[in-house]
């Protein structure tokens, strides 16, 4: 059932298109489908705490992937929303605020319900009606926010919602430099999926604890984040975002270094299988846990960055027409980095730790070089669409 939890959002963009195309008759085409997929996360998170997976565990996954679809679908809908309602000056604090947000978001939904779980309730019903709380907060939020300003009526027919955000993309874009964006779009992110998939087995071979690991990782890192967000955010206003996603992107592969390092003074072997046995003697060299905090840190202060400046990038992409299809299926190329780097546990067994970061470095450098030649072959760089 676990592997099914995630389904939604890889796929997301299938049914992005009714978001567009429909509009709810009370707050208008964003507002309305926030409150209602809101309402319905509220109502099935709630209902996580009347699961007993020890009599039904099928209906526990069902719920947790009906949780998962609505999760999707406001992704879909607060994506659209935040592009519509964001003028050019506000873009790029706008974005910083909002991937700040969302890692405030990890930090309340895993550290904060571990720590409920753990210290307050000694049992996961009650955490989830707080989790349930908090999303009821959020809907509140919604019923203040800003109305949207957006000229364009929706699409006509559901095909037109379909079929014409592609070709709103390219009649904009023009072909070949369509083309050379959505392939930005993914090799941009694959240094970020390398190290998304493989920080994690690295630590543990590097016999840092699961304690230790999510101290760090868990909390310090995800504050890293944010601070390198809202950082992002604030240095857009004075940049182009093709400056940023540069100088973000070598910031971001820099970072890797202090993993290349810390490899280097620990060298895990990756084929060890018994980690437990190994790393039960095992004592670090000196100087390696403050290597591992500022691997971590440095790494996730950079990719904060990084977010402010790529969700920017994709904004500037989306017609408010089509804002939600577009940016669902804009996003979701991202997840063909994950698909490109998905063997790479096999590539680290090849190589060794030391090479692997190393090689996730460079993975960052043909899309760098693709980036000045799209700024380039742009009349006013600091555009990418008719919007921004």
């Amino acid at each position: 059932y676990g592997s099914l939890i995630g389904f939604p959002y890889a796929f997301k963009y299938l049914w992005s298109p009714l978001l567009d195309r429909y509009v709810p008759p009370f707050m208008g085409r964003r507002k309305g489908w926030l409150l209602i997929i809101q309402s319905l996360l509220v109502l099935s998170i709630g209902a996580m705490a009347l699961q007993d997976p020890a009599k039904n565990l099928e209906l526990l996954a069902i719920n947790s992937v009906l949780i998962a679809f609505l999760g999707a679908s406001q992704d879909i809908v607060a994506d659209a929303y935040r592009t519509d309602v964001l003028t050019k000056v506000e873009g790029p604090v706008g974005m910083a605020i909002f991937t700040a947000g969302y890692r405030v978001a990890l930090i309340v939904a895993f550290a904060g319900a571990s720590k409920l779980f753990g210290d307050v309730f000694h049992a996961w019903q009650p955490v989830y009606l707080v989790m349930a709380g908090f999303m009821l907060l959020g809907l509140l939020f919604t019923l203040i926010a800003p109305e949207t300003e957006a000229t364009d009526l929706p699409p006509a027919t559901l095909a037109d919602a379909v079929v014409l955000p592609f070709a709103d993309f390219f009649q904009r874009q023009g072909i070949v430099y369509g083309i050379l964006l959505l392939l930005f779009i993914v090799t941009y992110k694959v240094s970020d999926a390398m190290m998304n998939a493989m920080s994690i087995p690295f630590l543990k071979a590097a016999c840092f604890t699961q304690g230790q690991i999510g101290d760090i990782n868990g909390f310090m890192g995800i504050v890293a984040g944010i601070v390198g967000a809202l950082l992002g955010g604030v240095l857009l206003l004075r940049m182009s975002v093709f400056q940023g996603l540069w100088i973000f992107g070598s910031l971001q592969a820099i970072g890797i270094v202090f993993y290349f390092l810390l490899a280097q003074a620990i060298h895990p072997d990756p084929a060890i299988t018994d980690l437990a046995k190994v790393c039960q003697n095992f004592t670090l060299p000196p100087f390696s846990y403050q290597l591992f905090i500022l691997a971590i840190n440095v790494e996730n202060f950079c990719g904060g960055m990084e977010a402010s400046a790529f969700g920017l990038f994709l904004m500037n992409m989306c017609n408010e027409k089509f804002t939600a299809t577009q940016f669902a299926l804009l996003s979701s190329l991202m997840a063909l980095s994950k698909l490109i780097v998905a063997p790479i546990g096999d590539v680290v067994k090849s190589v060794g730790w030391s090479n692997f970061f190393g090689l996730s470095m460079v993975t960052i450098i043909p899309s760098l070089i693709l980036l000045i030649f799209i700024a380039r072959s742009r009349k006013d760089p600091h555009t990418v669409s008719k919007n921004y």
